[in-house]
């Protein structure tokens, strides 16, 4: 005889038993985690108080980048290493604000990319600054109103930002103690239809990652530099007729729909941000010295510099050059290097030893650990 088949209303019955039964394993699991997380809080703040007496900074890149890679690599799944991070994130910050609720500046408005990119490197148990301008942001910690403060260093795209570099030939004696690499995927924000968007506000280097998207979709809109993308994103919300170049975030904050997702050029868009701070980081292992230099004006003192880095088999990672401002009618440079390794390293010590004597002048901006793309 052929088994009749269940019923709806037995399947559903089953189905609520099961839901029930699952549910009532989570809340278990819920509480075990509450009561671990506690106690993970509490030994934090055992250390917070060790570093008190030592003087100790709190804020440790190198520490915290172990504890997320030691979880992400003892992590079986089913949860992705993004969310990991993320929750893990959370908690690092939580359980550092025990210890000093640190000071963090960042270009503002909330939802920049420099502010995701804060957020993304301290978590959300800070108290953040929002300033107008990367130049606020170095002199907030150069008057040590703040503790760090977090710039964009460089786009895949642009390469480096201008304004960053400046301040430090200004301010040659912060320190770069960590770095932020972020995914940059910009999206067409508006509160009307395609067909009526007259006006376009971004940041400049937003609009220039999008500029081949803009003019085939928008080509006859007028496109506004801003500040930053949350102020394009503010703008969009206030004015008939105009759009923002601006992160999803954003729209959730100033309510615009998102018209058109992931509209840069390039479809590996990333910047790199740097954490400045007064003090360097310690040595982890796997690590960046970023510093700038400038070689006297004659043929050839570039290349011998250069090779500085090939002799001791120094990988740069990053080289950059902007022009410096002198006193004489002569255009000289400084050239902005990165390359792997740290500076109490042998060999980076060689090196930078070396280096100096081919310079007119040598800074070293920090070492720090080598982050990887969120």
């Amino acid at each position: 005889m052929a088994r009749k088949p269940e019923s709806e209303s037995t399947v559903s019955a089953k189905t609520l038993a099961q839901l029930k039964s699952l549910r009532t394993a989570i809340d278990k699991l819920d509480l075990q985690i509450l009561k671990l997380v506690n106690e993970r809080a509490a030994a934090a703040g055992e250390i917070g108080k060790l570093k008190s007496e030592s003087s100790s900074e709190v804020f440790n890149p190198v520490r915290e980048e172990e504890v997320l890679r030691n979880v992400l690599d003892a992590s079986k799944g089913p949860l992705d290493e993004v969310t990991i991070r993320a929750v893990f994130r959370e908690i690092i910050s939580g359980s550092r604000a025990l210890q000093k609720i640190i000071k963090v500046a960042y270009l503002g408005p909330e939802y920049s990319y420099s502010h995701l990119a804060a957020v993304e490197r301290f978590g959300h148990a800070v108290e953040y600054m929002r300033v107008g301008s990367i130049m606020s942001v170095f002199e907030e910690v150069n008057r040590s109103h703040v503790d760090f403060g977090v710039v964009p260093l460089e786009n895949s795209t642009d390469g480096g930002v201008s304004d960053t570099l400046e301040m430090f030939m200004r301010l040659p004696h912060l320190k770069i103690c960590a770095e932020v690499r972020l995914r940059i995927h910009h999206n067409l924000l508006a509160n009307c239809d395609q067909e009526q968007i007259r006006r376009v506000y971004s940041k400049p280097q937003a609009l220039a990652q999008c500029r081949n998207w803009l003019g085939k979709n928008l080509p006859f809109a007028d496109l506004k530099d801003v500040s930053s993308t949350a102020v394009a994103a503010q703008l969009a919300q206030q004015e008939p007729g105009a759009a923002a170049v601006a992160s999803r975030q954003a729209a959730v904050k100033y309510g615009l729909r998102i018209l058109f997702s992931d509209i840069e050029d390039y479809p590996h868009n990333e910047t790199r941000f740097a954490i400045i701070g007064q003090n360097e980081a310690s040595r982890s292992g796997t690590d960046k010295t970023a510093l700038m230099f400038k070689v006297p004006h004659h043929p050839g003192s570039l290349v011998d510099a250069l090779d500085v880095f090939k002799n001791n088999k120094l990988n740069l990672t990053w080289i950059e050059s902007f022009p410096a401002k002198t006193e004489s009618d002569q255009l000289e440079y400084m050239f902005f290097v990165d390359f792997e390794g740290h500076i109490e390293d042998p060999k980076v010590k060689r090196a930078l030893q070396a280096l100096e004597k081919h310079c007119e002048q040598l800074v070293v901006l920090g070492s720090f650990p080598i982050a990887t793309v969120s």
